[in-house]
């Protein structure tokens, strides 16, 4: 139903169904979701929760994932997946922006915007792509003094500490800057770029009863595991960041590929989501129903339709 449909708006703050999804167990799944058109169709497809990555945001504007975006940018994409969603959202804050006001401020902003939680890391800028080389690493009582600020300003927003810090100080530098992020205020640990089951394991032995979280991505340091393969070992969240982005890039580059060929669509046609298709996504109908004055809309018929179409 269409956002516009007050029965339809949550009653509870995002934060609060967050830790909610967190809260009762299992293992949440949170694919990535870096507009409202993938945050509608990972709703059809049963999930309950989403993730905004900073790298996939950065690619959809055609610039790297090394802090470059604002506040405000990541706002207008947190407002759009929450609106066409209405799902708790895990959004990607990089490294909060500056120091603890910069903190304070995206905290507002963000749960304004609509966000159920955030994570924050202990890189310096620029900040890099977890699973890349040579990060830079903030100190650790300056990353803390982000978290407490972080938890000082916000209302209801779950607010997760990433540390990077596996790959230049190893389990155990990881571990002792996760305990000192939980003091600070953080309700789970995000550790990213761990590159075997056994890592994954040992963080999670050596901070029971903190909720954490893992990194799928893809074409990075992590092998593949499921979902249920990372909640044996220990973690109670699981993030697949930018893998609608690279499908749909991939989707793309074939499209343009073979209009630049053939001089027209008609090669891709069965690849493509039909005009019927998308408005049962976007609700189309919907909104129609919302306003008499808007005439109900009849799909052409002109150019044949596939046949799961008509059924």
């Amino acid at each position: 139903m269409p956002y516009l449909v007050g029965s339809e708006i949550p009653d509870q703050p995002a934060g609060r169904r967050f830790r909610a999804l967190i809260e009762r167990g299992g293992i949440a799944r949170l694919p990535g979701a870096h507009n409202g058109m993938t945050a509608l169709q990972a709703k059809a497809a049963g999930f309950e929760g989403l993730y905004l990555s900073g790298a996939a945001m950065t690619a959809s504007m055609g610039l790297p994932d090394l802090g470059i975006i604002t506040v405000d940018e990541v706002a207008f994409f947190i407002r759009q997946i929450a609106r066409a969603s209405g799902l708790p959202l895990l959004v990607d804050g990089d490294t909060g922006y500056g120091e603890a006001l910069n903190v304070m401020h995206m905290v507002r902003v963000f749960e304004e915007a609509g966000a159920g939680a955030v994570h924050i890391e202990d890189q310096l800028l620029p900040k890099k792509c977890g699973h890349l080389n040579d990060k830079k690493l903030a100190d650790a009582h300056d990353m803390a003094a982000k978290v407490a600020a972080a938890a000082k300003a916000r209302r209801h927003l779950y607010l997760i500490a990433r540390t990077d810090a596996a790959a230049s100080e190893g389990m155990d530098g990881a571990v002792a800057r996760a305990r000192l992020f939980v003091e600070a205020g953080a309700d789970a640990i995000f550790p990213e770029a761990l590159t075997n089951a056994e890592m994954f394991r040992e963080f999670a032995r050596r901070l029971p009863g903190v909720p954490l979280l893992a990194n799928m991505t893809e074409f990075g340091r992590t092998p593949f595991f499921t979902a249920d393969e990372f909640e044996d070992m220990g973690y109670r969240m699981v993030i697949w960041p930018v893998s609608s982005l690279r499908v749909a890039n991939k989707a793309q580059q074939r499209l343009y590929t073979a209009l630049a060929r053939d001089g027209g669509t008609h090669a891709m046609v069965e690849q493509m989501q039909t005009r019927a298709e998308l408005y049962q996504t976007i609700g189309l109908a919907d909104y129609e129903a919302l306003d008499a004055s808007i005439v109900a809309t009849v799909i052409p018929e002109g150019m044949p339709q596939r046949e799961r179409e008509a059924s």
